[in-house]
């Protein structure tokens, strides 16, 4: 969970709530039947989902709402960009697999920088769902999260598309590309 001090300036939420509203005005198809008003009623009663749609968007996600849970009341929103955000590529999957690694440790990993912006790694599920919105990650990858049995086992899952075909694959939890990086979730 972030830290309660991290909040944006008036500035930065209304640039932001700007940002936010012109993407979900471009992509309609994201959300058919939501309502931006709704949308930005509950965003702006919580700055720590609003800081960390700001880290999301700081690193090139371009977040956008892609759904609504009834049951929690509360508006998905996806990492969006065409390919894995910018930002947040050349990690192994976890702590315990940057540990692991002997020499050329990457930066970080998907997992401490996810909890750290107050988001969520993309299950194969939402990836699933996110590329029945568009094409996403045909260059790049994103880490996924990955069940516990196949990390145990030193494993890590990531997804792509290529040929318009959606893929998940496997690699070691400590291994890094320039090509990918993770998507992330926040429930709002």
């Amino acid at each position: 969970m972030n830290n309660p001090l991290e909040v944006l300036s008036p500035e930065q939420s209304d640039d932001l709530m700007t940002s936010l509203l012109v993407r979900f005005e471009q992509n309609m198809q994201r959300h058919a039947g939501l309502q931006w008003t709704e949308v930005q009623s509950k965003l702006i009663v919580q700055p720590a989902k609003l800081w960390s749609l700001n880290e999301m968007e700081r690193t090139g996600g371009e977040p956008d709402v892609v759904g609504y849970n009834p049951q929690t009341n509360q508006y998905l929103f996806f990492d969006c960009a065409a390919e894995s955000p910018k930002g947040r590529r050349s990690l192994c999957y976890d702590r315990a697999s940057w540990e692991a690694r002997k020499e050329h440790k990457p930066t970080g990993n998907a997992l401490d920088i996810a909890a750290a912006m107050g988001i969520e790694l993309l299950s194969e599920a939402d990836y699933r769902v996110l590329q029945t919105l568009g094409a996403f990650d045909t260059k790049t990858s994103s880490w996924l999260q990955t069940p516990a049995e196949i990390r145990a086992l030193g494993g890590a899952i990531f997804g792509d598309c290529r040929y318009n075909q959606v893929f998940v694959y496997h690699n070691g939890a400590e291994s890094y590309y320039a090509a990918r990086g993770f998507r992330g979730l926040l429930r709002v």
